[in-house]
């Protein structure tokens, strides 16, 4: 069998040409994740910056003002600063749990970002178990806590990560119940059906008005899975020095902080897609019909205007985060557990009920 010179050359052109078919599709797939990390990051940033200002104006002075036009890069100077700190290890902590700790909290909530959708047609993953998807996921941040305190070798730090444990364990489960609710009402688990069965009534079919006490009870629940005073005790420094965070320092401990600002930027987006009609703008149609078509535009003008609607309440959200800071003193142990099991468990358990015996009469 004789094999001409020009038929390898095209054996060889096809399977290069696969090849980089192969290259295209890796890159093609890489860029939603990178471009989402980006935005999530400057999200960061602009909380940070957000949280000082509104922290300064509620204790009347001037906050961040040098780095940057308003002080704008003063996180991103922090950041800096804590990079090129030097990382220190505990001589007779474990070491491995010590490294991996931070990691593992960042991950965790970063991979909850896939089933976030920002406009109709921006979201990473459409799943039919999204909003689980984003429950179960965000259960591996405590033991990433807990790993951190117990290998840090320290009581104050080990005392720091059991907290975390107990207080994560204790609100999961209403913040979940509530959950359970929304998507018993959307008969879906999707986060962009739930979005969808809201916006069929505009403003009114929001489930803010359907749920109110599964949202009084998720806005408890996740301030205190946030770790936002008044529910810091995993790092109160008045007690355990800084908890989990106290024999870090360099990057790992800026891992902490950057864990902290994203649970929170989470837990606002799910409060806005799961209560607050997500994308859409539902205004009202009494007083402004014409703002009703907004909805209709599809394309890039769309995606655009959705995206600024969803961070818009968003931002609104965490606005009340901060300033909850600064105007409620911290609980103790005992009272953030009974709050947990006593009030919120059965009143969460109670709307679950409640929501799934008008669903059957609805039949």
């Amino acid at each position: 069998m004789i094999i001409y010179t020009t038929e390898v050359e095209d054996i060889n052109s096809f399977y290069t040409l696969e090849s980089l078919k192969e290259v295209y599709g890796i890159i093609w797939m890489l860029v939603p994740i990178l471009t989402l990390v980006l935005g999530i990051t400057i999200g960061v940033l602009v909380i940070v910056w957000l949280e000082r200002e509104i922290s300064a104006g509620i204790q009347q002075r001037i906050g961040p003002e040098y780095a940057g036009p308003l002080g704008i890069l003063q996180a991103l100077a922090d950041g800096t600063k804590l990079l090129f700190k030097e990382n220190i290890l505990p001589s007779r902590g474990n070491t491995r749990l010590f490294s991996i700790g931070p990691a593992i909290a960042v991950i965790s909530i970063l991979l909850s970002f896939s089933v976030i959708p920002f406009s109709s047609r921006l979201i990473l993953a459409d799943l039919n178990i999204g909003i689980f998807l984003w429950i179960a996921i965000s259960s591996i941040a405590p033991v990433g806590l807990l790993m951190s305190g117990y290998g840090s070798n320290n009581k104050y730090s080990f005392l720091g990560g059991l907290r975390a444990a107990a207080q994560s364990i204790s609100y999961e489960i209403p913040l979940t119940l509530c959950v359970l609710s929304i998507s018993l009402l959307s008969n879906s688990s999707s986060t962009v059906d739930i979005v969808e069965a809201q916006s069929k009534y505009g403003f009114w079919g929001w489930n803010l008005w359907r749920q109110p006490i599964g949202f009084i009870v998720f806005l408890i629940s996740s301030l205190a899975e946030c770790e936002r005073l008044p529910f810091d005790l995993p790092e109160a420094e008045e007690e355990l020095v800084a908890g989990y965070q106290t024999e870090y320092s360099g990057i790992k401990f800026g891992l902490f902080y950057v864990a902290s600002y994203l649970n929170l930027l989470l837990s606002s987006l799910f409060v806005t897609v799961l209560y607050l009609g997500g994308w859409n703008i539902s205004i009202p149609y009494v007083f402004a019909p014409e703002l009703f078509e907004i909805n209709k535009i599809n394309g890039i003008i769309g995606t655009t205007i959705g995206i600024f609607i969803t961070l818009a309440k968003t931002y609104l959200f965490l606005f009340i985060s901060i300033a909850t800071r600064w105007t409620l003193p911290r609980l103790r142990m005992d009272q953030l557990l009974n709050l947990g099991w006593k009030f919120l468990l059965p009143i969460s358990l109670g709307n679950l009920l409640l929501t799934t015996s008008f669903q059957l009469l609805s039949l």
